[in-house]
């Protein structure tokens, strides 16, 4: 049993992590940066421990100083919550390298996740339902792109493998604009992300976007929570969140649930997870995995 956790996060997720604690007897270590030591969830916790100056970059992505809060507390485990290091692999590998538990999925799921290739890959040798695409990084091999592209069907959509949030993708019509946007998607997934590898889909055109809340313990146990639909979007960027998805069946529901149940027990996930997909035509299309538990979570919390 945990009985002492770090609580690597702040504002709203940090206050609900602290809360769960204490309903299950568990204490709780608040980190905090020197503008933060007066937030609510640092003067709720059993402990607090100050990790560095405002700047993210000199706290809250401080691994070394995070790592350090939980051996001076003889924490046993670090709840990343979301955001800052959730879904960073070397940083759940150092906490666990370290001997403290990461509360959430294992390093190699994570970096399997994140990389919206190796994902797709994953997801496909797990049997779930994937848009057609490139099945792989595209090359500078101009025919072989162009090819890939006709067998597709216009439009298509490129994506940067490492990309999130909206950003490295572009949306092709034509045979002429395919090149040069691959180009530019490159370079741009390489400025922003680091990565400048890019794919191939096939572009749908009128879906919804649906996702699927998922609790797994890495050991052939899992569970589906139902589904949100956040089709409601302003420049990628979800604004509104909505349980149950309105024209989800419910036989679509338990199928649906059932394949990312299946999907969790074979990459042998654990922790909570979100699988998104683009919904048309009732059709489920997975486009990533999410290994974190996400913002929009209340949402399904208020309907569970």
């Amino acid at each position: 049993m945990i009985e002492k956790i770090v609580i690597a996060n702040r504002g709203e997720i940090a206050l609900r992590i602290l809360r769960a604690c204490r309903e299950m007897d568990i204490k709780t270590v608040a980190i905090h940066s020197d503008a933060d030591r007066d937030l609510k969830h640092v003067r709720l916790a059993d402990e607090s421990v100050c990790i560095g100056p405002a700047p993210s970059d000199q706290s809250y992505l401080n691994i070394p100083a995070i790592i350090s809060a939980a051996e001076v507390t003889d924490a046993m485990a670090i709840h990343p919550g979301y955001g800052f290091l959730s879904e960073n692999a070397d940083f759940a590998e150092r906490v666990e390298d370290s001997g403290f538990i990461f509360i959430g999925p294992t390093p190699s799921s994570i970096r399997t996740m994140g990389d919206k290739v190796a994902a797709i890959e994953a997801m496909q040798k797990s049997g779930v339902p994937c848009v057609p695409g490139s099945d792989g990084v595209l090359d500078d091999n101009v025919e072989r792109n162009l090819r890939i592209a006709k067998d597709i069907g216009y439009p298509i959509i490129i994506k940067a493998s490492g990309g999130g949030g909206g950003r490295g993708m572009r949306v092709v019509h034509t045979e002429g604009a395919l090149v040069n946007s691959i180009a530019l998607t490159k370079a741009e997934a390489g400025a922003t992300f680091g990565n400048d590898a890019v794919y191939m889909e096939k572009y749908l055109e009128h879906p919804r976007h649906v996702e699927i809340q998922v609790l797994s313990d890495g050991q052939g146990h899992a569970v589906h929570l139902g589904e949100r639909d956040c089709s409601m979007q302003r420049r990628n960027q979800k604004v509104v969140e909505e349980a149950p998805a309105p024209g989800i069946t419910e036989e679509q529901r338990e199928k649906i649930g059932a394949v990312c149940i299946n999907a969790c027990n074979e990459i042998n996930y654990r922790g909570a997870g979100t699988f998104e997909f683009l919904y048309e035509n009732d059709e489920f299309y997975f486009i990533e995995m999410n290994t974190r538990i996400q913002v929009e979570h209340p949402v399904t919390e208020m309907i569970t």
